[in-house]
């Protein structure tokens, strides 16, 4: 199709050198390094109950064996949630 005119489309790209963003960056890997530490202590501490008998009560048994699953599958999307956030936006969460 032959148009009278130029079509073309401009690379997009974001810009992220908004004043405030430099902080927005810093609070937003602040709360996914501590969900994500929250997160995996659960999973310690669910795995370990689960893996040796005598080492919690069967109430902490009782809770481990109903919800590890569910603590994976936050595991998976905390990590999931980090990689894309360190993805688009370049940031390396200082290590």
């Amino acid at each position: 199709m032959n148009l009278p005119f130029d079509v073309t489309i401009p690379d997009i790209s974001p810009d992220f050198s908004a004043p405030f963003f430099q902080g927005f960056q810093v609070i937003a890997s602040y709360i996914l390094a501590g969900a994500m530490l929250v997160v995996l202590i659960m999973l310690i501490i669910a795995g370990a109950a689960l893996a040796f008998r005598g080492l919690a009560s069967d109430r902490v048994r009782t809770w481990a064996g109903e919800n590890i699953l569910w603590i994976f599958i936050a595991a998976a999307i905390l990590g999931a949630a980090s990689g894309l956030f360190a993805w688009f936006v370049n940031f390396d969460f200082g290590f």
